[in-house]
C-alpha cells in the first residue's frame, strides 16, 4: 500500500463522531486541512472531526483534536473516553487507568469493560474542577463582575440569561421550556461568535426533566449542532447543581444518547461516564498530498 495512505478509526461516544489516527510512531501533515477534507459527510468519511492519538512526554497518551472547520480543540469528553479504548483496543497499552494529554491538561479515564467479553466499552473521565471566574473561562464581563451565573447577556435576537462555565473549554448554558423548539441553529452560532468570547464558545440549550435528570442540544464551537458533547454535558450538569436545579449525580439524556454526570463535594472534581464505541476502520488518500 502507498505511504500516503493513512489509517484511520472512526468512533463515537453518544454520536459524538470522530475519525481517529495513530500519530504514535509518526505525525499525520497537515491535521488541520486533513479535518476538513475528512469530515465531510457526503463527500467524505464524515464526522465532527478528527482526533490524533500521540505520544506524551508528560502523560500516557497526548490526544489533538481537530474541529470539522479545522480549529483546534482544546478538550473533547466524549473523544477522550474514544481514545482511552483506542489505545487499548490497538494495543498500544495495557493500562485500563489511563493518563491522557490535552490542551485543558493532563485528564484521567478508567476503562469500563463488559464483564463477559472483557470488550471495552466506556470509560469514566476525571474531568477536574469547574472554572466559574469570568477571567478564566475565559469571558469579557462588565467591570466588577466575576462570574456569569445565570446572568443576563445581550444579543441580535435579544436577552439571553446564561451560565458561563469552563470545563477545559468554554461553554455558555442556557435553559430552556422546550429543547425541541431551542433556536439551537439561530442562536447558537450567534452566541458562538458573540464578542464576549475572546476565544469562542460551546453553547448549551438545557431543559430540567427533575433534580436527577437533565435534556440537552448542544452548538458545538466550530462543528455546530452535534448529537453529543461530553463536556457540554457536563457544563450543563454543572450549571445545574451550582443554581440549586439539580443534584450531585445527574443523568444528561442528548440526542446521541446518555451521559452520567459526578460533581464530586469533596474534591470538587467532575467525573463523566459513558459509552465508547469503534464503528469501523479504513485506509484514506489526502487529496491535497502529492501521491505522484
Amino acid at each position: 500500500m502507498s505511504k500516503n495512505y493513512i489509517r484511520f478509526t472512526k468512533m463515537h461516544g453518544i454520536g459524538n463522531d470522530y475519525i481517529y489516527i495513530d500519530c504514535t510512531e509518526a505525525a499525520t501533515p497537515s491535521p488541520k486541512e486533513l479535518a476538513i477534507e475528512m469530515s465531510p459527510r457526503h463527500t467524505s468519511i464524515g464526522a465532527d472531526g478528527l482526533i490524533l492519538v500521540c505520544q506524551s512526554d508528560i502523560a500516557d497518551f497526548k490526544m489533538r483534536i481537530f474541529n470539522s472547520d479545522g480549529s483546534e480543540a482544546l478538550m473533547c469528553g466524549n473523544g477522550i473516553r474514544c481514545v482511552a479504548k483506542f489505545v487499548y483496543d490497538h494495543q498500544l497499552t495495557d493500562k485500563t487507568n489511563l493518563s491522557i494529554e490535552t490542551l485543558a491538561g493532563i485528564k484521567t479515564v478508567s476503562l469500563i469493560k463488559d464483564g463477559t467479553t472483557d470488550e471495552v466499552t466506556g470509560a469514566v473521565v476525571d474531568m477536574g474542577e469547574p472554572v466559574f471566574e469570568c477571567a478564566d473561562i475565559p469571558v469579557y464581563s462588565p467591570a466588577g463582575v466575576k462570574k456569569m451565573i445565570d446572568y443576563p447577556v445581550q444579543t441580535e435576537q435579544g436577552e439571553v440569561v446564561l451560565t458561563a462555565v469552563s470545563v477545559g473549554n468554554t461553554h455558555a448554558v442556557i435553559w430552556v421550556d422546550s429543547i425541541e423548539q431551542a433556536p439551537v441553529h439561530t442562536l447558537g452560532p450567534k452566541l458562538e461568535h458573540h464578542a464576549m468570547w475572546p476565544n469562542r464558545a460551546n453553547v448549551e440549550f438545557a431543559h430540567i426533566i427533575s433534580p436527577e435528570k437533565i435534556e440537552m442540544r448542544v452548538w458545538e464551537r466550530g462543528s455546530g449542532e452535534t448529537m453529543a458533547c461530553g463536556t457540554g454535558a457536563c457544563a450543563c450538569a454543572i450549571a445545574a447543581i451550582a443554581t440549586g436545579r439539580c443534584q450531585r449525580k445527574v443523568e444528561v439524556v442528548l440526542p446521541g444518547g446518555t451521559l452520567n454526570i459526578y460533581w464530586n463535594p469533596d474534591n470538587n472534581h467532575v467525573y463523566m461516564t459513558g459509552p465508547a464505541v469503534t464503528v469501523f476502520e479504513g485506509t484514506y488518500l489526502p487529496h491535497y498530498i502529492n501521491t505522484d
